[in-house]
């Protein structure tokens, strides 16, 4: 699991508050929960596979609203800003994120 220095989260934008996010999240974790049952009940392995799809389907779209927040507010801010080294910082963030996804 990779986690954020706390040096590093100086000057950073935290994402707001946004309830469809958050009421998506408990819907997947319900379906995470819905998983599990279905294991230990032992059902069929493709109704387990599909649940497993329209989770990582799910989770898929929350990141990118995620994404689309970081885009519009800390990659702008820094655009904005006219501060070459924090474009360049959002800039290698994002390479970074995409490169950790893309093994």
């Amino acid at each position: 699991m990779y986690y954020t220095p706390v040096r590093y989260t100086r000057g950073m934008t935290a994402i707001k508050h946004d309830p469809k996010i958050g009421a998506r999240l408990a819907r997947i974790e319900g379906q995470v929960r819905g998983i599990a049952r279905m294991v230990e009940e032992e059902r069929y392995c493709i109704d387990i596979l599909t649940q497993m799809q329209a989770i990582k389907s799910a989770l898929k779209r929350v990141e990118e609203e995620i994404l689309k927040e970081h885009a519009a507010h800390c990659v702008a801010d820094a655009i904005k800003s006219g501060n070459a080294r924090e474009q360049e910082r959002k800039f290698s963030e994002l390479v970074t994120l995409f490169s950790r996804y893309g093994k």
